[in-house]
């Protein structure tokens, strides 16, 4: 197996330059339209899809490519190299003009995810990482290595939940987990950035609804950062099935904490069949 620095290198070039493709619309007053209920899309959703994925194809044309802005990803799901691509992760956020959005770029081989970059362009911040192996952020060029906390006991926990999509369920496991400092951010990708950060130490999304390209790029990193990405039972999750949906939900920690975490909601989610 290769360290996958020139894959981890080619993802940061891409999401950069999809960051500067989404900036210029996002300067402009857009239009919106929705792909379903509470489901929006723009033009920069579609330009910087259609940016990376051909970007990718080009550097990696062994490599299948699957993309939420592309009509038909079935074939690229046979592959055992798979990229996975949310080219703005925070269609909300970036309809709010509340700078909570990120373009996300992960590969998957043989069903793990390995490599990760996320960018959020407003404030220039980047995330990437190999899973396992290394994970580093990158300020307005300054760039420091990342390694997420030691937090295990569950009262001291940060959490850091969703902006857009507040579960119904999150007051009752804040309450089961004896959290009390709760955040709450667009994207998936910077949720776990600000966990890799030592910023928060916890993550959960309950919905269900989240896909594929919204967990590969974030738990490479956060992986590489010492952190975990799992589904609520604790499930390592698995790419390159026909399934792309984390129907399971997904709870993102700085590892240390993961286990208790899982344990201490499992009748919670059990009870609401999350799991």
């Amino acid at each position: 197996m290769t360290g996958f620095t020139r894959e981890r290198d080619e993802a940061v070039r891409l999401a950069r330059a999809a960051g500067a493709i989404l900036m210029t619309i996002y300067a402009t007053d857009f239009a919106v339209s929705y792909k379903g209920h509470d489901d929006p899309v723009t033009d920069a959703d579609k330009r910087a899809n259609e940016f990376i994925v051909a970007g990718l194809r080009t550097a990696f044309p062994k490599d299948g490519v699957v993309a939420e802005e592309s009509a038909d990803n079935s074939d690229a799901l046979k592959k055992g190299r798979v990229w996975y691509v949310d080219p703005l992760d925070g269609t909300h956020e970036f309809i709010a003009k509340n700078g909570e959005f990120a373009v996300m770029i992960g590969l998957a081989v043989d069903g793990q995810a390995r490599v990760g970059a996320v960018y959020r362009p407003a404030g220039d911040v980047l995330f990437a990482g190999i899973a396992d192996q290394e994970a580093w952020v990158e300020e307005q060029g300054v760039r420091r290595p990342l390694r997420a906390s030691t937090r295990a006991e569950l009262p001291s926990l940060r959490l850091v939940m969703s902006r857009s999509h507040r579960h119904p369920l999150t007051d009752a496991i804040r309450a089961r987990l004896g959290a009390g400092k709760e955040m709450t951010l667009g994207s998936v990708g910077l949720k776990t950035g600000l966990i890799a950060m030592q910023q928060a130490d916890l993550y959960l999304d309950l919905s269900g609804f989240t896909k594929a390209w919204d967990s590969c790029g974030p738990e490479a990193i956060l992986r590489g950062a010492g952190g975990r990405l799992t589904d609520l039972a604790g499930t390592a999750l698995q790419y390159g099935g026909k399934e792309l949906r984390n129907r399971r939900g997904l709870a993102a920690s700085n590892g240390a904490c993961h286990d208790g975490v899982i344990a201490a909601i499992a009748s919670i989610a059990g009870d609401a069949k999350l799991i």
